[in-house]
């Protein structure tokens, strides 16, 4: 996986999303996955765009086609996304961003309960080193 993280537009990243679906896919299968689907001749431009910025890499042919892969993992690109995200809207702080979500009815008790249970080993985690 690279260690650098390309600038990806939103369009890009929710290819990208499908790949990591999928752990690798054709363009053909990343557009059945869009409702409704781009053109093919879009998606082919997307994916070399993506390619370019090694986002992805060609893994091995299926007939005519290109089956991609990830070159990026998951959960550091998201973070890299949240981070961007949380400095652009809310000057980098997530209590702004959670209220809204509560404001907006998008956490369920669920939701603050998993989020209470991460922070309280996050917390222990800390406590461990001191």
């Amino acid at each position: 996986m690279t260690e650098k993280l390309p600038d990806l537009s939103r369009f890009e990243l929710q290819c990208l999303r499908r790949v990591w679906e999928r752990g690798e896919a054709s363009v053909r299968e990343v557009q059945t996955a869009f409702d409704p689907p781009p053109t093919y001749s879009t998606l082919r431009k997307i994916f070399e765009r993506l390619e370019e910025k090694g986002a992805v890499k060609r893994v091995r042919r299926q007939g005519r086609a290109w089956v991609y892969r990830s070159a990026v993992r998951p959960s550091t690109m998201i973070r890299r996304e949240l981070r961007r995200f949380l400095d652009t809207l809310f000057d980098g702080s997530a209590g702004p961003l959670i209220a809204h979500l509560a404001d907006m009815d998008e956490l369920s008790v669920q939701d603050v309960q998993e989020l209470e249970k991460r922070l309280d080993k996050r917390g222990r985690r800390k406590g461990e080193g001191t």
